[in-house]
């Protein structure tokens, strides 16, 4: 209100003042000394500027924690990293409160703790199985802050499991080296080491867990180990045993004597020729052709069919007529699938 409106108030209030009093006490003297007093007092109260009443401020500004490198862990426990902003920093009137929160679940209180001194304060938390999502605020007189970012925390304490999807195990693969494919836990760390060959390869998992690994393979059996360890740290490892094939027909021909002496003759000899398909595997039911030629003799030929076991055997005797030299049986192959092949190896007679 003005100043001149408040004086006309006061002086009305005097006005109305003295009359009530002239009236009740009988003398202006002792009116006037009352009014002096009462007026006084009530000119300070009009006049004087108000003082305010103390306020609490309102905290603001919201804490922060601080991102795990890995958020996945084999620990059941781990230390939040909370900094609270400028100044607020050792107050013993506010205190940081962590929530938690859990899929498909609100967020939680969990723990009030006290703002260190230092720019940063860790409060260890307990975690549950999976997903544990943690905020913060700044609770004090003048009420809770805003909620801090998400900070995620996963508990893994299981074991990756591996699915290796090619190729099978026990298989044959034709080459120098195997692409191995498969599916693990996403961002896995992977290992394929091939005993067999004294060689390694790693590699990672992408975002869906597939994976693929180029191993060198050495001839015959290979016993591959692959092992997976999660971002967690947990470790798992499943094996493979692959065959490396030529990845051609192949037809090996062997004799069951080298050198036979002249004086000896007649003598019988067995050629066995073994014929495996380009998988490494023996192959039934191949068409054989043996040729002897051995020298002052006539030359042998005789047809076969490989059995079961991929072999066909020829048995023949070498005649009283053959003369000092090298002879040589031959061996060729044929199959409707894969083609043919052919070997050879020499036969000698000596003195």
């Amino acid at each position: 209100m003005p100043l001149i409106a408040r004086l006309g108030v006061i002086a009305a209030v005097v006005a109305l003042s003295i009359g009530a009093l002239y009236v009740g006490v009988g003398g202006l003297g002792i009116v006037f000394g009352s009014v002096g007093s009462t007026l006084t007092g009530f000119i300070e109260d009009v006049t004087a500027t108000p003082t305010p009443s103390p306020s609490v401020a309102f905290v603001t500004d919201a804490p922060s924690i601080e991102q795990p490198a890995e958020p996945y862990t084999t620990q059941d426990s781990v230390d939040l990293i909370v900094s609270v902003p400028p100044g607020l920093a050792g107050d013993p009137s506010l205190r940081i409160r962590i929530y938690l929160t859990l899929p498909d679940g609100d967020p939680s209180p969990i723990s009030d703790s006290p703002i260190s001194d230092g720019p940063r304060t860790i409060i260890p938390v307990e975690l549950s199985k999976g997903i544990n999502d943690f905020s913060a605020t700044i609770d004090g007189p003048g009420g809770e802050s805003d909620a801090s970012a998400i900070v995620r925390f996963v508990f893994d304490a299981s074991a990756p499991k591996i699915t290796v999807t090619s190729p099978k195990n026990n298989s044959v693969v034709n080459g120098k080296t195997v692409r191995i494919r498969g599916k693990t836990q996403a961002r896995s760390t992977l290992l394929a080491r091939n005993e067999s060959s004294g060689s390694s390869v790693g590699g990672t998992a992408g975002s869906d867990g597939a994976f693929s690994l180029d191993l060198v393979l050495s001839t015959g059996i290979n016993k591959i180990t692959i092992t997976s360890t999660d971002p967690a740290g947990n470790e798992s490892e499943t094996t493979l045993t692959l065959r490396r094939g030529s990845g051609k027909l192949t037809v090996t021909l062997a004799a069951s004597d080298y050198q036979i002496k002249r004086s000896d003759l007649p003598q019988s000899v067995t050629l066995t020729a073994t014929v495996t398909d380009p998988d490494g595997r023996a192959l039934a039911g191949a068409d054989v052709t043996f040729t002897l030629s051995m020298p002052g003799v006539a030359t042998v030929t005789i047809d076969g069919k490989t059995g079961a076991n991929g072999r066909a055997t020829f048995r023949t005797t070498i005649s009283k007529g053959a003369t000092r030299g090298q002879g040589s049986a031959t061996v060729l192959v044929t199959s409707d699938d894969y083609g043919s092949t052919q070997d050879f190896t020499v036969i000698s007679v000596v003195k």
